[in-house]
């Protein structure tokens, strides 16, 4: 049986937010945690298989992204948590969830690496404003909270891959 095919499973709360819109909410955000898990992983990819001149700062700075997404991992978990959800957090979820590429596992070079990872970022980010916009439209200020401080985060760390490729 799939993932979307599970009854939703809510925990009681006091949260006034109408169960059919909490429902979405945690759907949508167990889709997020899928995202960001996976967004790791690439991340820690890239880490694990940089080569060339510029190894030393790359692996520094995937590795600082990576702990930067652990933290956003967790706020989206932890906000499914408060709603009532069940957080769908393991690495078969996020594999069968997640709406990014797969990570191609032909690179070496630094650049590569870099461009890659600048692509996953720029569909990320998008889909993180998604998430304010849509957390905001059902009147979720709590989520769309959770969405801006990761979308501020991904936006710096994009900043930083993009500026990276122009030297």
């Amino acid at each position: 049986m799939a993932i979307h095919d599970r009854a939703p499973v809510l925990h009681p709360t006091r949260i006034d937010l109408p169960q059919e819109i909490r429902v979405d909410l945690i759907s949508m955000l167990n889709q997020a945690l899928a995202s960001t898990v996976d967004l790791r992983s690439q991340v820690k990819q890239a880490c694990w298989n940089v080569k060339g001149k510029d190894f030393i700062p790359l692996h520094t700075l995937f590795t600082t992204i990576a702990a930067a997404l652990d933290v956003y991992a967790d706020l989206v978990a932890e906000r499914i948590a408060i709603l009532g959800g069940v957080v769908m957090g393991t690495a078969r979820t996020a594999a069968m969830l997640s709406q990014l590429q797969e990570y191609p596992s032909t690179l070496v070079e630094g650049n590569d690496h870099v461009e890659a990872l600048v692509e996953r970022f720029a569909y990320y980010a998008t889909a993180m404003r998604g998430g304010i916009a849509q957390a905001m439209d059902v009147e979720d200020a709590g989520s769309a909270a959770v969405y801006t401080d990761i979308s501020r985060g991904v936006d710096k760390q994009l900043w930083v891959l993009e500026t990276h490729l122009q030297r």
